[in-house]
């Protein structure tokens, strides 16, 4: 199923969702580790296409090794999955018949602590998925207002502790620049009180995430990114997307409500006159979460949900 050190969440479901055949075309948006990918090419082989698209080098790279016997059935594509009109008009792509968008920040780019994602390995603020980009954790620590700082914690992080955190930052940054994961840690433990600390997940979980979202640009676009793979897919097409926090799962079940039910009209009108008719089927009227058994073998998957819908 997946390559090693890589485990895909929720891959039976996702697989099972799409509906795979030989000879069809499917999105890998997010290839990562390249776990759904792989489920992907055996089921839609012979014949099938899989355009997989990653915004990391690393995982690109990762990925053309681990599935070498697919390299004839995949066109591997540099870029941000939210730029799928671009890639298949570049490509001469016409239609697709699936595709599978997993969100976030992958199990590798944890793993891997130089990159900076994560809080527990010390290593150079960084957080970038495409390392070409400018901007990095450096920068919006060190650079952002203070207000700004407060907004992105509490908006991207859902932070309680947004403001007091922002204050310690502004502070600490005063003093010396701020470099490295571990002294943001710190930063972040010291703003908050030692009460709320011995209570829930790590101090400094949220702020990391809120600054990655930050960062990566991960919100911004992602509704009309999911209404440009719909208007991508076939009829009977299906998309699928797994979420990890729930500023991104609103946006995919606000979206994917919309395309099911676009009227406009007010609630007391008869019949509908705005003339917007539903574009897709919700495949899951309520998300698809890991069971316990996944719960157990992969702890990360905690937060994950799936939601699928099928293009009419």
């Amino acid at each position: 199923m997946a390559q090693s050190g890589h485990v895909p969440v929720l891959y039976e479901e996702t697989i099972h969702a799409l509906r795979l055949e030989s000879g069809k075309t499917i999105v890998d948006g997010t290839m990562g580790g390249g776990g759904h990918s792989r489920g992907i090419l055996e089921r839609i082989s012979p014949g099938g296409k899989l355009i997989g698209i990653d915004k990391d080098t690393a995982a690109i790279r990762r990925c053309r090794q681990g599935l070498k016997e697919f390299e004839s059935q995949i066109l591997f594509v540099h870029d941000d999955f939210k730029n799928i009109r671009e890639i298949l008009a570049a490509n001469g792509i016409g239609k697709i018949d699936g595709a599978v968008l997993d969100l976030g920040v992958s199990s590798y780019q944890l793993n891997e602590g130089e990159r900076g994602f994560s809080y527990q390995q010390d290593a150079a603020l960084d957080m970038r998925m495409n390392q070409e980009s400018a901007l990095s954790a450096k920068t919006v620590v060190n650079e952002y207002p203070q207000n700004e700082l407060t907004r992105i914690l509490r908006e991207y992080g859902e932070e309680r502790w947004a403001a007091r955190i922002a204050k310690f930052i502004a502070e600490a940054r005063a003093q010396k620049e701020i470099e490295t994961t571990e002294e943001l840690t710190q930063i972040i433990k010291n703003a908050i009180p030692a009460a709320a600390r011995r209570e829930g997940p790590h101090p400094a979980k949220r702020t990391f995430q809120a600054i990655r979202i930050e960062v990566n640009g991960e919100l911004a676009g992602l509704g009309q990114a999911l209404e440009d793979y719909v208007q991508a897919l076939t009829s009977g097409g299906r998309l699928a997307v797994i979420t990890f926090h729930s500023l991104e799962d609103r946006i995919v079940k606000q979206t994917f409500k919309k395309l099911f039910d676009p009227c406009e009209c007010p609630k007391d009108f008869p019949v509908c006159v705005c003339g917007k008719a539903s574009q897709v089927k919700l495949v899951t009227r309520k998300p698809i979460i890991p069971g316990e058994e996944e719960l157990g073998n992969n702890p990360r998957a905690r937060s994950a949900k799936l939601r699928i819908v099928e293009k009419r």
